[in-house]
C-alpha cells in the first residue's frame, strides 16, 4: 500500500498516495435469511423478489433473490476494509465514497449463496485525491453476479 502523507503540498506522484494500484481486498459473505430481512426492513423495500417465497416459486427464478443494494452495501464493508489497512489514515485524511459507478447485477444472488467479493484499486489520481477500485462479486460456483466500481475522495 501508498504511505500516508499530508495532501496538500503540490504535485503528488501515485506512488506517494494512500492506495497504491493492484491494492486489493477479498471478502467472503454468506446470504441469509436474516441479513435479506432485516435489509428489507431497514430500506423498506418489501418486494416480493425478496420475501415472498410462495410468489417467488412462480417466477423464472423459483426461488427469491437477494436485494442488489444489499450486494452494494457489500461492497462498502471492502471499501472499509482497504482504508482502514492504511496505517495512520486518518492522521492525515478523512476517506469518504464519493458514489459507486458501473453497477451491473449479472446474475441473481439466492439465499444461501456463499460470495466472493474482490475489491482492488485500479486507478489512484493523487491530485483530485481519489481512488477508482473495481469490483467483482462471484458466487460459490465462480460465476460473476455483479460488478462495479467505487470512488473514494480522500478529503484533508
Amino acid at each position: 500500500m501508498g504511505r500516508p502523507l499530508p495532501l496538500t503540498a503540490g504535485e503528488l506522484l501515485p506512488e506517494d498516495f494512500y492506495l497504491s494500484v493492484g491494492d486489493q481486498v477479498e471478502q467472503r459473505q454468506r446470504v441469509t435469511e436474516q441479513a435479506v430481512q432485516t435489509f428489507a426492513d431497514l430500506s423498506g423495500d418489501h418486494s416480493p423478489n425478496h420475501v415472498d417465497d410462495e410468489d417467488m416459486a412462480q417466477s423464472v427464478y423459483q426461488r427469491r433473490i437477494a436485494h442488489g443494494a444489499l450486494l452494494v452495501a457489500y461492497m462498502s464493508a471492502c471499501s472499509t476494509e482497504i482504508v482502514e489497512r492504511v496505517p495512520n489514515v486518518r492522521d492525515t485524511a478523512t476517506p469518504v465514497s464519493l458514489g459507486y459507478d458501473r453497477i451491473r447485477f449479472i446474475k441473481p444472488v439466492f439465499i444461501g449463496d456463499e460470495l466472493t467479493l474482490r475489491y482492488v484499486v485500479r486507478e489512484v489520481l493523487p491530485n483530485e485525491k481519489r481512488t477508482i477500485s473495481d469490483i467483482t462479486i462471484s458466487n460459490q460456483d465462480d460465476v460473476t453476479v455483479c460488478v462495479g466500481q467505487h470512488i473514494l475522495k480522500w478529503v484533508s
